[in-house]
């Protein structure tokens, strides 16, 4: 028996859920009930239910503090929060951790049986996972799952070009059959603050309509989640279904956009690829759909996207990567801001007076504009910021978005060169403080502190006055008099002991510094503050 926790503060609330619920049909049991979030995190911690119903407002600790508590402790507990409004805001912030069931009151019965029956399954299927997973490991051919994403990846990457009825059925494992193929590809633009658990989940979600909408209409689909954002597939149907899988697709978009504001700043979009009706040009379906949905970028989101761009604008006759180059150069040379934003200006404006822009052709100039320039930036793990810079820019839903990535890549990485060179600046100004702590006492010049820490006498000079506002050795002769006042103060020692221990040969001359720092002679100092 599966076991659930039900927290609320209000007691009625709490009977009426384990009321409306036949609970040994569903394999379940009401193992506690809470009535605040601390009372219901200890009863989580100590019972560790499979599923937790818990109201999204309660006093001692709100229910999006009880989940992200219990979630750091048994992160597959599964949750269903329940609430009196819909705070869509909370929605959003609990799908960050994970949790994607959102009921409003009053709750409705057959709403929350299949909630916890969805659950359930996803639950026992959770076990199952578990326990066949080193069988799952030793197996190859007959992985269904990872063949048919295998087949996928092969076509998006154009390297299955020989497909035929007889190689779908014996080596993926696919019914197709004669009819009509087409690539469909539904593309999810997050922001990143939705974070990884949130995005999976409304991929997940996205998912499964598009599987429940389509399973019945086609003779076999493939589909398959793409991590950053969406879901590609191949449909398999009889001709005669050509417009009624068209307006299931339209209506799976209308469906997903109708409910985003639950998710936040979320957009969808979808393309079809062109029909075909040989197994060996699915690739090319899907390439076309591929190419589509980059259009969301110049058309707009919440679109069923269909139509091939024809040809090429007039953009790449332009050299914007030759004129960005030269311009970005420069701005990296004297690491301006500034500069690099008029780099981008340039890049828009020239952009902005060609008609017929195509969505890839604004993809692939940002893509070339970032990569140009982390190109020109000294960065040990360059690869590895190129791709997330490209995995940004694949998030983006317009021309805005895709200009406001390469914006943030420049002002990061200008702003890490002025913060470096500024290190590298107050580094031998730092060193050659210390050496002076530690030599003070010694007949020492700024020729040989500039030589301790690696610069020219005269560059040193520059620079240790425009970072500490006065010269070298003006700075020297307050360390020596801060130290005089100390022994003047503390030890019994000679003002003639003080004046050598402090670097002076020349007893007149300390003094005459010393009064002129302090006021007084050492004499009257010790005996003012000793």
């Amino acid at each position: 028996m599966q076991k659930v926790i039900i927290a609320d503060d209000e007691e009625r609330i709490c009977r009426l859920i384990e009321a409306l619920i036949d609970w040994e049909s569903l394999h379940m049991e009401v193992a506690a009930v809470a009535h605040n979030g601390l009372e219901a995190a200890e009863l989580v911690k100590r019972i560790q239910p499979d599923i937790l119903i818990t109201d999204i407002r309660m006093p001692g600790c709100s229910g999006l503090e009880l989940i992200e508590k219990v979630k750091k402790e048994q992160p597959e507990l599964e949750i269903i929060i329940i609430s009196g409004y819909a705070h869509f805001d909370y929605a959003k912030s609990a799908i960050k951790f994970g949790v994607g069931e959102y009921l409003l009151k009053p709750i409705n019965k057959a709403e929350l049986t299949m909630t916890l029956a969805r659950l359930r399954g996803k639950i026992e299927g959770r076990i199952r996972e578990q326990e066949d997973k080193q069988q799952l490991e030793r197996k190859t051919k007959k992985d269904v799952v990872r063949l048919r994403e295998l087949l996928l990846e092969r076509l998006l990457e154009q390297k299955e070009e020989n497909l035929t009825f007889e190689r779908l059925r014996e080596e993926y494992y696919l019914d197709m059959q004669p009819g009509f193929f087409q690539a469909i590809w539904l593309k999810i633009d997050s922001p990143e603050e939705l974070g990884e658990e949130g995005k999976h989940i409304v991929i997940e979600r996205s998912g499964r309509l598009l599987l429940s909408s389509l399973g019945g209409k086609c003779f076999d689909m493939l589909c398959m989640d793409r991590d950053w954002g969406g879901t590609i597939g191949i449909l398999n149907y009889a001709k005669n279904k050509q417009d009624e899988i068209r307006r299931i697709l339209k209506d799976c978009l209308n469906q997903l956009e109708s409910g985003k504001n639950l998710y936040g700043d979320i957009a969808f979009s979808m393309a079809v690829g062109g029909v075909v009706t040989e197994p060996s040009l699915i690739g090319k379906s899907l390439k076309e759909a591929s190419v589509i949905i980059e259009e969301r970028l110049v058309k707009g989101t919440g679109r069923l996207l269909e139509h091939m761009p024809e040809g090429h604008s007039s953009l790449h006759e332009k050299s914007l990567l030759e004129k960005y180059l030269r311009t970005i150069t420069h701005a990296i040379e004297i690491m301006s801001e500034e500069e690099a934003q008029k780099a981008l200006e340039g890049i828009k404006a020239e952009i902005s007076g060609v008609r017929d822009v195509r969505g890839y052709e604004l993809l692939e100039l940002v893509n070339s504009c970032g990569a140009l320039f982390l190109s020109q930036v000294e960065s040990k793990d360059r690869r590895e910021k190129l791709q997330h810079f490209s995995d940004r820019c694949r998030q983006c839903a317009s021309q805005e978005g895709l200009f406001g990535v390469l914006e943030g890549l420049q002002k990061t990485y200008i702003r890490e060169l002025v913060q470096q060179r500024e290190g590298d600046m107050v580094r031998p100004i730092r060193q050659a403080k210390q050496y002076i702590q530690n030599h003070f006492s010694e007949p020492i010049t700024q020729e040989e502190v500039s030589g301790a820490v690696g610069l020219s006498s005269t560059y040193f000079s520059a620079l240790f006055k425009k970072e500490e506002g006065e010269g070298f050795a003006k700075y020297l002769t307050g360390v020596r008099m801060e130290q005089a006042k100390i022994m003047l103060r503390e030890s019994t020692a000679s003002v003639s002991e003080v004046c050598r221990r402090v670097g002076y040969n020349d007893l007149k001359h300390f003094t005459h510094n010393f009064e002129k720092a302090t006021g007084l002679k050492p004499s009257a100092y010790r005996k003012l503050y000793g």
